[in-house]
């Protein structure tokens, strides 16, 4: 294989990767909190509509994202309420959510545009565009360094390098400030945090909250500059298979980046099956790559959710004692 291949397979990597690991530190904040969020997919979905609808309509990109995020952080509010203030089972609240997204866009959709529940073409300003970083043209053929400045770390959306920017603000926030650690503190114990006098239901809210924004911030990404609009189940279980990548990660913010970049470099892979095919010497069924970063998740799940040791107070209602 050679470099300029090799580029180009790690740039779709990335690519691919955004929205995983956007949802990924979503349920990262949440289950840190101890509010287990199956409803990432439901999330992402009812952003990606909303953004196409709205970017399309008004033909800004940012209005879109921001419509995006509102609708997740509806999502939000709604898995909130059912498993924070009525103390609700958080999985089946989730599914609820999922449920809910995947008919209802559908049916939006088909009611706004009339076009089979699809969102129209995205155009022009409706998109984000790839952005050319700085002396990305002039060291464009210098050897080795050029094509990797240009064709990997230059030429993505604004949302590539926002979602890469939170691995380290996540870092920080959970690990260096006063509200991360009582986040952390929420999930495993929060009777204790309680004590100290600091919200419990406060803390969990704040962080179903981020969870909407960053859900909001990859639906947006899926259907506003990855794709152009949205199409029906769109998300494609993007949402599970962040789940799997961060119980792989262990709930630790630069391991999600990791597992995330490792399924999309999956998706990558079955996006250019003459890549395989030539490392090979033989062709491989088309059929098989599309299935791999799927598999992978069911293969985590069952070895590795023994060893991952998620927060103690992870899906369980915290009922104050009087």
């Amino acid at each position: 294989m050679d470099l300029l291949t090799l580029l180009q397979v790690l740039d779709s990597t990335m690519r691919l990767a955004t929205p995983l690991l956007l949802a990924c530190l979503a349920g990262l904040f949440s289950e840190r909190a101890g509010i287990f969020d199956i409803g990432l997919e439901g999330k992402m979905l009812a952003a990606a509509f909303l953004s196409a609808a709205i970017a399309y309509t008004s033909g800004s990109a940012w209005l879109g994202l921001l419509a995006g995020i509102g609708a997740s952080l509806v999502l939000s509010g709604i898995h909130g309420l059912a498993s924070i203030t009525f103390r609700g089972n958080q999985l089946i609240s989730g599914v609820a959510v999922n449920f809910l997204a995947a008919g209802l866009t559908v049916v939006v959709a088909q009611s706004w545009f009339g076009q089979g529940g699809r969102t129209p073409q995205l155009q022009g300003a409706a998109r984000f565009d790839p952005i050319t970083l700085p002396f990305a043209d002039a060291i464009r053929d210098v050897p080795v360094i050029g094509p990797i400045y240009y064709e990997l770390i230059s030429g993505h959306t604004a949302l590539v390098y926002i979602a890469l920017l939170m691995v380290p603000l996540s870092w920080w926030v959970l690990y260096a400030t006063r509200f991360g650690l009582r986040l952390r503190a929420v999930g495993e114990n929060p009777a204790a945090v309680d004590t100290a006098g600091v919200s419990v239901i406060g803390l969990r809210y704040a962080a179903v909250a981020i969870c909407g924004v960053l859900c909001g911030i990859a639906g947006a990404y899926l259907a506003t500059a990855l794709q152009a609009g949205f199409v029906k189940d769109m998300s494609a279980g993007r949402g599970y298979i962040a789940l799997a990548a961060l119980i792989f990660a262990k709930w630790r913010p630069w391991y999600a980046l990791y597992a995330c970049l490792l399924f999309g470099f999956l998706q990558a892979l079955a996006l250019r099956p003459d890549v395989i095919e030539g490392a090979l010497g033989f062709k491989v069924n088309v059929q098989l790559l599309d299935v791999l970063p799927y598999i992978l998740t069911v293969i985590i799940l069952a070895g590795f959710v023994g060893k991952a040791i998620p927060p103690r107070a992870g899906g369980e209602p915290y009922v104050k004692e009087r």
